[in-house]
């Protein structure tokens, strides 16, 4: 196989000992051609874990990049601009992978020039246990082709078939370094907090490249999912965090999508995550619906902003710092 160069890119914010462990899965993959840049948005790391980084970065085994701000799209660009892969391969920070992890995103690269983006499976230790595990998925459902409803049809935790998909999913994701630099592309940095739907966003763009995204189970990786830490500053039980994860779905279908996709995808965002119904499964409690409708239209508004700000401000605001 003519491997291509890969860069892999962890960002991380606040992981200790899971981020350690992440990179030494990454150093021991049998693959022969890559780099990996880490960009650390910790403000302070215990002794042990900052003393890992510096050994690995002084022995040339990692770049190791550390800035003052915490946004995870921003992380995204600002190792983008330093990555000298063909391929761009994205991780989380608390991640456990098998030596040929790498191998399996590089072989869809060369036997497939059509294909820009790949998706690899994710055994989501949540996701596997609601199911029990037992869950698999030959074809996805054609919705899950569908803007305007797909975010609820696709499954890369359980599927089991290789297929075109619409989007990836954040912790395990590799793009052509030509979608960056021939098309233009890139993370955009309005997307808040857990920056939640900042991947599927970038995702709905390549669709104008020609380029396909591709879902390859083998390219599977352990997902631990840590309740702390993480590739951002917030909480996922904070009110913040509420009322980022409405904005970035607005945000992310406002941009992206015709009016009637729109309707149909913020009508299910409603039933789901404002009502509780499945497959989110929230309390049918008549309080916290109100509460989660509150969020979902105050969510609303605070994107409608985000857009018109944009006529005066591209919101790329770390990649500005970085210029």
């Amino acid at each position: 196989m003519d491997y291509p160069f890969i860069s892999v890119v962890i960002p991380t914010y606040g992981r200790e000992e899971p981020l350690r462990d992440t990179l030494k899965d990454v150093l021991k993959q049998n693959y022969p051609n890559f780099e990996v840049l880490v960009v650390d948005q910790t403000p302070e790391h215990q002794p042990e874990t900052q003393a890992y980084l510096n050994e690995l970065s002084a022995a040339g085994k990692i770049q190791f990049y550390q800035v003052t701000w915490a946004s995870l799209p921003g992380a995204r660009n600002y190792a983008i601009r330093r990555a000298k892969g063909d391929v761009i391969l994205f991780l989380d920070d608390d991640v456990q992978l098998e030596p040929e992890f790498l191998n399996s995103h590089a072989r869809n690269y060369v036997d497939r020039p059509e294909i820009g983006a790949l998706a690899g499976r994710v055994f989501d230790r949540m996701k596997l246990a609601d199911s029990g595990g037992n869950l698999k998925i030959e074809d996805l459902p054609p919705e899950a082709m569908d803007p305007g409803i797909a975010w609820y049809y696709i499954d890369l935790v359980h599927t089991v078939k290789p297929q075109r998909v619409l989007t990836v999913r954040g912790c395990n994701m590799s793009f052509r370094r030509e979608l960056f630099t021939k098309h233009g592309l890139t993370f955009d940095e309005r997307f808040r907090g857990s920056a939640v739907r900042e991947e599927s966003d970038f995702c709905l763009r390549i669709r104008q490249t020609g380029y396909q995204i591709w879902y390859d189970p083998e390219a599977s990786l352990i997902h631990l999912g840590e309740e702390t830490g993480g590739c951002h500053d917030i909480s996922t039980r904070s009110l913040k965090y509420q009322l980022t994860f409405y904005h970035n779905h607005f945000l992310m279908g406002l941009k992206n999508l015709t009016p009637w996709q729109q309707v149909r995808l913020f009508a299910r965002l409603f039933d789901c995550h404002v009502l509780g119904h499945p497959p989110c499964y929230k309390s049918g409690s008549p309080i916290k619906i109100l509460s989660r409708g509150g969020f979902y239209t105050l969510g609303f508004f605070n994107a409608i902003g985000t857009l018109l700000q944009s006529a005066w401000n591209d919101g790329q605001t770390y990649s500005h710092l970085d210029q």
